[in-house]
């Protein structure tokens, strides 16, 4: 087991703690968000890989993220309501952080350290998606044109690995 992973964390946009201890056993897809972003309809794509997959063990988590081109103008308070008004979005939610930079979220320092990109490991754009297996381990970076149904293969897989 991972236990780097599991001992990361987040917070809700309203400031209450997410231990990812809370995630172990549980297939886990990271993604950084932006409701204003032209990528954003992959929000139901998200939406339903976690209504088809979260009694089976997947956990989505979003991350909105501020940092490319101004495309998440909502604030803590407002994010969660515009993604299930706009989206339909019933997944958990962060508070905004940023990917890159000084101020890098801890997890996206941890992810794109174990999985660099293409082009390094420099997140690119809003809706860059990482999926770790149940013991933890990152298992892969998907680039952000990557539609959701795109990883459903591979979400299938880890999820039949229960060990």
């Amino acid at each position: 087991m991972n236990k780097a992973f599991y001992q990361l964390g987040a917070r809700t946009p309203q400031g209450k703690p997410i231990p990812f201890a809370y995630f172990e056993g549980k297939v886990v897809l990271i993604v950084n968000t932006a409701t204003k972003c032209g990528l954003a309809p992959q929000f139901e794509g998200l939406e339903d890989l976690h209504q088809q997959y979260k009694s089976e063990g997947l956990i989505v988590l979003g991350f909105p993220c501020d940092q490319f081109a101004g495309q998440e103008p909502e604030t803590n308070e407002t994010v969660e309501q515009v993604c299930k008004i706009n989206h339909g979005v019933t997944f958990p939610l962060t508070e905004k952080c940023d990917v890159n930079g000084k101020d890098t979220h801890p997890v996206f320092k941890y992810l794109k350290n174990k999985l660099g990109g293409f082009f390094g490991s420099r997140i690119k754009w809003n809706f860059t998606k990482f999926l770790i297996d149940r013991k933890g381990n990152p298992y892969k970076r998907y680039a952000p044109v990557k539609s959701p149904a795109f990883l459903e293969k591979d979400i299938k897989k880890l999820l039949r690995h229960t060990t």
